[in-house]
Parts: structure tokens; sequence; C-alpha cells
């Protein structure tokens, strides 16, 4: 039984390495969102972004909290947090999903390669399906993963009163840039 114990360690030991190897993680990972009507522009950005990004596989998830979103005004941050995304009942947005083209890379090269992105986008309690295009760029044991897309607050669920309707785009534009390292187990 000791030795089936020991067997079993090793063998977990050795999965756990090899995944390592292929496993890329951020903690200061950047999102940021931003809104243009005529009336004002609203800027937002949060630089405490954790991803896991795994280069076998393609698959990334990412996790914010909605607190850590940073505005230009107090105000703005405030009702953000209180009124729109209701940070106490919803604190956390993620992503799980993964590169649809993985193939179209190759991590052995240094090169910057367009990709598409695929997964379940989960805002205000609301998960929905999305797809977006972007870069990897590949820098020796570094990646940087960066995207451009679209999304519509009404569409998660965060209802915006008529009062300030006009202040707010209908669709919001977010940037994602991740400095990912390679992921090393502590030991």
């Amino acid at each position: 039984m000791k030795n089936k114990i020991v067997w079993l360690t090793l063998c977990l030991a050795s999965f756990l390495t090899a995944t390592a190897q292929n496993r890329y993680f951020t903690k200061t990972g950047h999102i940021g969102f931003y809104s243009h009507t005529s009336i004002e522009d609203i800027n937002a950005i949060n630089d405490q972004v954790t991803s896991f990004f795994d280069i076998a596989t393609g698959e990334m998830v990412f996790s914010v909290l909605g607190r850590s979103f940073q505005f230009a005004k107090p105000l703005m941050q405030e009702h953000f947090n209180e009124n729109y995304m209701e940070s106490e009942k919803f604190p956390k947005a993620s992503f799980e999903g993964k590169i649809a083209d993985l193939k179209t890379c190759d991590f052995t090269n240094s090169g910057k390669y367009p990709v598409k992105v695929a997964g379940k986008l989960t805002i205000h309690g609301v998960t929905k399906d999305i797809e977006a295009a972007g870069n990897l760029t590949i820098d020796k044991d570094k990646i940087t993963g960066e995207s451009v897309f679209p999304i519509n607050p009404e569409d998660y669920g965060i209802r915006i009163p008529s009062v300030v309707r006009q202040n707010i785009a209908e669709s919001m534009k977010v940037t994602v840039q991740m400095n990912y390292q390679l992921y090393t187990a502590k030991k």
C-alpha cells in the first residue's frame, strides 16, 4: 500500500510539472472599457486582472474584481459599483474559453500571431457566449495577449436608467492586454 501511495505521488508530481511548463500566468493583466457619447466619455481601467493561459490546449481564464476598476471621476466609480455592476452582489467578472485557431501560433518562434478567442463571459451574474479577434505576441518565455471587442451592458442585465441613458453608449469598447509569464509551481 505504501509503495502505491509513493508511486501515485510521483506520477502526480510529474504530471503537474509537465503541465506547468505549458501554463502562463499574470495577476497584473489589464482590462479597460470606454463609452463615448456626445455628452460625455467614460473610461475605466483595471490592472489587477488574474489570468491563466495553457499553450498546449489554448484554454484561458480571466477573473476581475469590479471594485478594482478605476475611473477619472470618483462619482463615476461609485455609480459603476453601486448602481450598475452591483459589486456587492456580483463582485467579479470572468471569462473561460480558448483560442479557436491555436495551430496558427508557433510558441517556439518569436512573433505576432492573429487569433480568435471563443468562450463564456460572465458579467453581473449573466453568462454569454462571446467570440473576439486578438493577437498573441510571443517573445521567448513571455506571451502578450491583446484584444478589443464591444459589449452591450444590457446584454448582461445591467440596467441603465433613462435619465442617464444618453450619457452611456449602448455598446462599450473593451480592451484586454495580458502580459503572461511562464507559470512555475511553488515547491
